[in-house]
């Protein structure tokens, strides 16, 4: 009896499993089918290409800047392309967009490859045909042709070269970051410690996790302003780490005697940079990774040679910066 119902439990989660599957796919098929219709009644031209871009956070700012990026080349390259991402920052969601778009049999997939669990996924593709970029954190080891994005150990290293030379190299440390288990993070921690430890007169005391959300790097960096009174300086990792910093830092009346760095040039932390709450930011060039990523999927669709690797550009910007770049 027992073997009976756990036959019938397996066969019941594949069968729903299978209409999931078969639901994504029908409205893949029926949205690519309304795109092809669309283009014969406009007279446009069908699209020569599908590719699937798989980013972090669908409606997070920075994708949404990778995302727009991609987007803006569709009608230069008579191509069409799916942004796809989990609601939240979740890998094993994206391993399941992942393994959609191969069995989409779309044309080429750029992805961001957040940890080695992308690995297998991404060698699938490529021995199925499918050309695979992966995008803001790479998988070397992997099949995929080439990288473009930031150089995240190097951006570790600019925000801790920016912190000495803020801090005349003496300076007690929090560090908030995005993920433990995420490629990217651990090399800009890793970056910023290299440089860090160059100086006798600077350590870090606390390393928290924040999940990629405000609300728990607020929270962790409360927690280890609190263990630690004598942090002077701290360093977040990902978008939302600036403001969750600050805000810990307002709540215990520490604004004004703390040096705060973060990453990324978006509205929300600008802000916070012209009210003197955040000292620098990293910035990236999250639109032209994705702009620059169908650029280099159109060279290897023409079976032209491409690099292993590509950097964008990153720079460290602080509330001078701005004001050179407002006159």
């Amino acid at each position: 009896m027992k073997l009976q119902r756990l036959v019938y439990s397996v066969l019941t989660i594949t069968f729903f499993v299978s209409v999931g599957f078969s639901i994504y796919f029908f409205s893949q098929a029926r949205a690519s089918n309304a795109r092809i219709l669309e283009a014969d009644t406009n007279n446009l031209p069908i699209p020569r290409y599908h590719f699937a871009l798989i980013g972090e956070e669908l409606e997070h700012d920075y994708w949404e800047l990778v995302g727009q990026g991609a987007k803006d080349t569709e009608e230069e390259y008579e191509i069409a392309i799916e942004y796809e991402g989990p609601r939240r920052s979740n890998p094993e969601e994206q391993r399941k967009l992942l393994d959609m778009a191969i069995k989409s049999k779309v044309d080429g997939i750029i992805v961001q490859a957040v940890n080695n669990s992308f690995l297998p996924l991404i060698n699938k593709a490529v021995d199925q045909g499918i050309p695979v970029i992966t995008i803001d954190t790479d998988a070397a080891k992997s099949k995929r042709f080439t990288y473009i994005g930031t150089d995240n150990y190097e951006a570790g290293r600019l925000a801790g070269e920016e912190l000495i030379e803020q801090t005349n190299g003496s300076a007690t440390v929090g560090i908030v970051t995005g993920s433990f288990d995420n490629a990217h993070h651990q090399l800009r921690v890793q970056g910023f410690q290299d440089v860090i430890e160059q100086k006798s007169d600077i350590s870090i005391v606390a390393i928290e996790e924040s999940s990629i959300t405000q609300v728990i790097a607020e929270e962790k960096a409360q927690n280890m302003l609190t263990k630690y009174p004598d942090i002077n300086a701290l360093f977040g990792t990902s978008t939302h780490d600036a403001t969750g910093m600050t805000e810990a830092a307002e709540s215990l009346g520490r604004s004004n005697d703390l040096y705060i760095i973060g990453f990324d040039t978006l509205e929300e932390n600008l802000q916070l940079l012209k009210q003197n709450k955040v000292d620098a930011l990293i910035e990236q060039e999250p639109y032209a990774m994705g702009n620059r990523s169908i650029d280099l999927m159109m060279d290897i669709m023409e079976n032209k040679e491409v690099k292993d690797v590509y950097h964008t550009d990153t720079s460290v910007v602080t509330k001078a910066d701005l004001s050179v770049i407002n006159e």
